[in-house]
């Protein structure tokens, strides 16, 4: 089915959450009015409160993905460069941040966010029109991209989090890639790309575990989780509309993340077989925090609808990631 449109704003004037999935941009993403039962104190929202910001830019040369995460008593960024050809990770960036100091996380999905240290400098800028700027300078590892409007509206999903309280989440479709990617071996032309962007902002519980799968080309897309957030942003992109989709399942071999993954959802709508060509993989052991991570970067194939009466639409090797993380943060 398709959305309706979203709410400016996420809080009802009783303090309640309009659960649910909208398609289009919400306003400023606000928890400090909640009301009872999802209300919570100022400290505990301080080292509850999560937002990241995520950009991914995929060509048929290069893939990269970029992230600047606000874990709210700290922040984070990553950033990597992935050549499709020869299946080498050309920069694998990983940086933390100064407390309240580095990260500088958008309000909302429309506002820019910014993660800065002595080295490095991370900007996503919006421009206000649905189209943004990423300019990126780290080590071995340089990005001046420009990327949408889209064809199709953003997904809005909101909802619960068990041991948590709430959680919001936007994603856009496909949008229109340009500029250019400048590693230590060799410069790549982004024209012709597809970018996309997931902007999530809650207050998560200490424990928080998901999988998760991302791909879009300009005419069709697809995003979905299996996790924390359950079947909440689960979402198919076609022919300039977003529909929602039911809970998906992940079936892959955890020992060997690289071996094919088959996923798809209870409702019919979607199914896909993905083949790794790489992956970016992170594990770090903080005194009061760690974090597991590993997203392979490779195609998917299969079909997808969006009606149980409707045919299906062949998906061919559409370049996008899969994700496995779990941190106690």
């Amino acid at each position: 089915m398709t959305l309706p449109a979203a709410p400016a704003s996420l809080l009802g004037p009783d303090g309640q959450p309009l659960f649910g999935r909208y398609a289009g941009q919400v306003g400023r993403i606000d928890w400090s009015g909640l009301a009872a039962p999802f209300a919570r104190s100022r400290l505990w929202r301080r080292f509850h409160h999560k937002r990241w910001h995520y950009v991914a830019l995929g060509t048929e040369r290069i893939f990269c993905a970029v992230a600047i995460v606000d874990l709210g008593w700290t922040s984070t960024a990553f950033a990597y460069a992935f050549d499709r050809g020869d299946g080498d990770m050309l920069a694998n960036f990983s940086q933390d941040g100064l407390p309240g100091m580095s990260a500088k996380l958008a309000n909302h999905a429309g506002e820019s966010s910014l993660f800065k240290t002595r080295k490095s400098r991370i900007d996503i800028a919006s421009r206000g029109d649905g189209s943004f700027a990423l300019s990126l300078r780290c080590d071995y590892l340089e990005i001046d991209a420009e990327f949408g409007p889209g064809a199709s509206p953003l997904l809005l999903a909101t909802g619960p989090v068990a041991k948590g309280s709430v959680h919001a989440t936007q994603k856009s479709s496909g949008l229109p890639l340009s500029g250019e990617v400048r590693t230590w071996r060799e410069d790549y032309d982004l024209s012709g790309g597809v970018a996309s962007f997931d902007y999530s902002n809650g207050l998560l519980a200490r424990n928080t575990a998901w999988r998760w799968a991302s791909a879009h080309n300009l005419e069709m897309g697809f995003n979905l989780q299996a996790g924390y957030f359950g079947g909440h942003e689960n979402a198919l992109w076609l022919d300039g509309e977003v529909h929602a989709l039911a809970p998906a399942h992940f079936l892959y071999d955890n020992s060997d993340p690289l071996a094919p993954w088959h996923i798809f959802t209870e409702d019919d709508l979607l199914e896909l077989h993905f083949t790794p060509e790489g992956a970016r993989r992170e594990n770090k052991k903080m005194m009061v925090a760690a974090s597991r991570y590993l997203q392979p970067i490779g195609t998917f194939s299969g079909w997808v609808r969006s009606a149980p009466d409707q045919p299906k639409r062949i998906v061919t090797q559409m370049i996008g990631v899969t994700e496995d993380h779990s941190s106690r943060w």
